[in-house]
């Protein structure tokens, strides 16, 4: 089955093209199953601090999910929409994030980490925030948020599990560990993951999670799913052949597809 589950649209702010040029480009190129997950407004930065298109505006989300629900009815006959949220995970704010994802009748909800305190670690206008930090003590309280994430009961599977290695930084310990301790509890709380093929267009030139997590995944029985991450229509879909030839060496037969927050395998 041809699925991808990670996008993102004009209302973010950082990203391009209508939901229905996205919808439209989902057919054009096979997809049977597409996944809308533009991200949840920001709620805990202030808005004196923003910097341009970090996220939609809150005044947006109830017009996305709208929107999205409407191009579900008007293209059912070519393509399977599916409404969802990628909602960060943000320590301190979490009944506001709960708020707004039970606010709505999604079909998935991906948990993302991508800010520490108020620093986005996915936004390339923000790498002074590695300055003066040790690069172990970033990727360890990185993993720390991740695991209060699927703690917290709110989503259905954790997206680019490894992001934070998208500008190439490393640390000086492998992080396996840490590595461990975060798909344990995936497993444990009954969570999947994704394979986010948009690293491969990063300068890691890796797709997250990495080779070796997904090894350790699969032995773990972790359900996964995939996505391009695309934000412009051009990129849907993209890499995700050399996302399933991956999963396929490692030995994955299928992938984790959502509908109204319950999930059902399908054939990779």
């Amino acid at each position: 089955m041809l699925i991808d589950y990670h996008t993102h649209h004009e209302r973010c702010g950082h990203a391009s093209g209508s939901l229905e040029e996205y919808v439209k480009k989902g057919i054009d190129i096979g997809l049977q199953q597409l996944g809308l997950s533009d991200h949840m407004p920001l709620i805990h930065v202030d808005p004196k601090t923003y910097l341009p298109g970090m996220a939609m505006p809150a005044n947006e989300l109830p017009r996305y999910v709208e929107e999205c629900f409407l191009l579900k009815e008007k293209y059912k006959s070519q393509i399977e929409i599916k409404v969802g949220l990628e909602a960060d995970y943000i320590e301190g704010y979490e009944a506001e994030i709960e708020k707004i994802i039970s606010s709505y009748a999604w079909d998935y909800v991906i948990g993302s980490v991508h800010f520490l305190g108020e620093w986005d670690i996915s936004d390339s206008r923000q790498l002074d925030g590695w300055d003066h930090k040790d690069v172990d003590d970033v990727f360890t309280q990185y993993y720390d948020a991740v695991q209060k994430a699927v703690k917290t009961g709110f989503y259905d599977y954790i997206g680019h599990l490894d992001v934070i290695k998208r500008f190439g930084r490393k640390p000086k310990s492998d992080m396996i560990e840490k590595e461990r301790q975060t798909l344990n509890l995936i497993k444990e709380h009954d969570l999947a993951i994704e394979l986010n093929a948009s690293g491969l267009r990063m300068p890691v030139e890796e797709m997250f999670p990495s080779e070796r997590i997904l090894i350790e995944s699969h032995k773990l029985g972790i359900p996964l799913t995939i996505g391009s991450d695309a934000h412009k229509p051009d990129q849907l879909g993209l890499f995700l052949d050399q996302a399933r030839n991956l999963l396929k060496k490692i030995g994955y037969t299928q992938l984790a597809t959502y509908d109204q927050r319950k999930r059902i395998m399908v054939c990779l």
